[in-house]
């Protein structure tokens, strides 16, 4: 869990405490707002975070919180509402907005504990992918003009001999050509090297 930060957006001050300290204790990188206002006043400067917001908050709402971090972060960072005021339709809002949990006030600490893993779970997976699609750009400015021919064919799925026919070369050469962006790639598999190319084009 170490390595993301927890922004807490609450205007019940003993509640901020409790969680920072709660989060701090588990060695989680924690930062308490008074408001959705404030929060967004001093919008923390980073790539990978959660959030936990409450609803009822005076200003901006929890609603709107939600709303704004995720057309600000295009639904990268997960969010928590916890709330004393909970309701059905409200919570099925929240959540088809985006929202991974809706837990309603007094919270079990572990509950909440556990929903946060989760949450800074789905970040550590996002930058692991996010580096690798970084080391497979690298990798595919390294191929020479032809080697990317071939490797573009491969990633559309098209067989050797298709993409002999299409670049009008022998099946053989194409395998040469093959072997050799496996190598650069580093794909140890045709599948792997598939993974690679579509996570360059997201």
């Amino acid at each position: 869990m170490k390595g993301h930060s927890v922004f807490i957006i609450d205007d019940d001050e003993a509640v901020r405490d409790s969680l920072v300290t709660l989060l701090r204790g588990q060695g989680v990188r924690a930062r308490a707002f008074v408001s959705g206002d404030d929060f967004f006043a001093r919008l923390p400067e980073t790539e990978n975070a959660c959030v936990i917001t409450d609803i009822r908050m005076p200003g901006m709402d929890g609603a709107e919180v939600v709303r704004r971090i995720d057309d600000l972060r295009d639904g990268a960072w997960p969010v928590i509402v916890v709330t004393g005021h909970a309701d059905v339709p409200m919570a099925v809002q929240l959540m088809k907005a985006g929202v991974v949990d809706f837990i309603e006030k007094p919270f079990d600490p572990n509950r909440l504990f556990e929903t946060l893993k989760g949450c800074l779970g789905l970040l550590t997976d996002r930058v692991t992918r996010q580096e690798a699609a970084r080391q497979a750009e690298q990798r595919l400015r390294e191929l020479t003009p032809r080697e990317r021919q071939v490797f573009e064919s491969l990633v559309e799925g098209r067989s050797n001999k298709e993409i002999a026919l299409e670049l009008n070369i022998s099946p053989r050469t194409v395998e040469i050509f093959r072997a050799k962006v496996m190598t650069k790639m580093q794909a140890e598999s045709l599948s792997a090297l598939v993974r690679m190319g579509l996570s360059i084009r997201r």
